[in-house]
């Protein structure tokens, strides 16, 4: 892939306060779209080789497995990433929300292998980064709705979600997964 976009870093106005969380594990240098890059091979590098004993590691009782980590960041990435290509399109079409443990729970996650995982991941996020990439200037600050009309945000706001989620995972897997915090 060529040379990356800088994205600046949305204001709080520019998506909904329960996302902070996300936001603000994601550097102000306008680079959201190489920290997309570094954090999948940041994972990857992570988990790959793990034994399948602890990729299907639970926590806790209704925890997700690591391969339902996984499978949940692809999933959530393709919902942002659709509701970011309808917002720049400009389509006011209010997005429906989505139920993660369900989409966990029918992923199969832990029947598939871990090389398909990452390639699907791979795939994904390579897709994710060209969008992102190929948007126009005008576009980064159209915005739109899901779940119920009252989560608004930017398309440059699901760029910095997609990245801030999948830091918030990473240091979830860091700490209860893998005891390395």
């Amino acid at each position: 892939m060529g040379n990356l976009r800088l994205i600046p870093k949305p204001g709080k106005d520019e998506y909904p306060p329960y996302s902070e969380i996300y936001m603000e594990l994601v550097g102000d240098d306008g680079q959201v779209l190489q920290h997309l890059r570094d954090n999948f091979i940041t994972i990857r590098n992570l988990i790959s080789g793990l034994p399948e004993e602890k990729l299907l590691y639970r926590y806790a009782e209704g925890k997700w497995s690591l391969k339902e980590v996984l499978v949940h960041l692809v999933d959530d990435e393709r919902i942002f990433a659709y509701r970011a290509l309808r917002f720049a399109r400009n389509d006011g079409t209010e997005v429906p929300g989505f139920e993660q443990d369900d989409y966990a729970r029918y992923s199969g996650a832990d029947q598939r292998s871990l090389d398909s995982i990452f390639e699907e991941y791979q795939t994904v996020r390579d897709s994710t980064i060209a969008m992102f990439n190929g948007f126009p200037e005008e576009a980064m600050t159209r915005s739109g709705t899901h779940t119920g009309n009252v989560n608004r945000r930017t398309v440059r706001a699901m760029a910095y979600h997609i990245a801030g989620h999948e830091l918030r995972h990473l240091r979830i897997i860091k700490e209860r997964y893998l005891g390395l915090i």
